[in-house]
């Protein structure tokens, strides 16, 4: 054997067992697994996230219906004093507050069903990466007991480490097809999990604006005759 020769034996020996040690499929299970709890790690980051939100628009609410309260509370006080445009600004708060309240409806209920999704997919999510945790753990005290009964019978028969490669290299296609399942699944979960809202409005032109701002005052109006009528004032 030549001098090149026995260079290039060194080089082809030195990157073959460089990339025995990348592709080690316990290495492989244990970057898969990692990347699982990463997922689910995000998951459960989107349900504290989504609660938090609803829990501030709920508190957001309660703030609008003791301002309801006190709304109604002025203007009565308000048509006692015979002050009918204190009274008249007092329900048209009333109005505003309650419209909105309308509207934090609509958003508690949409996060409402979001974190419903959440919580599920984060639940079924955690099932399947335990599963896979223990999964793992098998097939790598498997690994490591097949690769220890080789190098023995390497020892003792003389097989050369070519024919132990195909061996290997059958258990790296199976881990890795077993890794590609795992995390199509989680990512099929997140899927199903929730959908993105469209927080886009509809605009409104100056016709709408101006019907919506005559409906308000006969609103109002209305509520003021009935609250005269009620405390006997004409």
């Amino acid at each position: 054997m030549s001098f090149i020769d026995r260079i290039e034996t060194t080089i082809s020996a030195k990157i073959n067992k460089l990339l025995n040690h990348i592709e080690d499929p316990r290495e492989t299970l244990d970057y898969s697994y990692e990347k699982q709890l990463e997922l689910l790690q995000q998951t459960k980051k989107g349900v504290v996230e989504v609660t938090t939100s609803k829990k501030r628009l709920q508190l957001q609410k309660a703030k609008l219906t003791q301002d309801i309260d006190k709304y109604d509370s002025q203007a009565k006080a308000a048509v006692e004093q015979n002050r009918e445009d204190l009274a008249r600004e007092a329900l048209e708060r009333k109005q505003g507050a309650t419209q909105q309240i309308t509207a934090l409806d609509t958003q508690i209920s949409d996060l409402e069903v979001q974190e419903t999704k959440l919580i599920a997919a984060e639940k079924k999510l955690s099932t399947q990466v335990e599963i896979f945790r223990s999964k793992k753990e098998s097939i790598k005290a498997e690994y490591t007991a097949a690769q220890a009964q080789v190098k023995v019978s390497e020892s003792i028969t003389g097989i050369s480490k070519e024919m132990s490669d195909v061996g290997n290299a059958i258990d790296r296609a199976q881990n890795k097809t077993e890794e590609m399942k795992a995390r199509a699944s989680a990512i099929d979960d997140l899927v199903e999990a929730g959908t993105l809202e469209d927080l886009t409005g509809e605009k409104k032109d100056d016709i709408d604006r101006e019907l919506a701002k005559i409906s308000k005052q006969n609103t109002v109006d209305a509520e003021l005759a009935r609250l005269k009528a009620d405390m006997g004032k004409t």
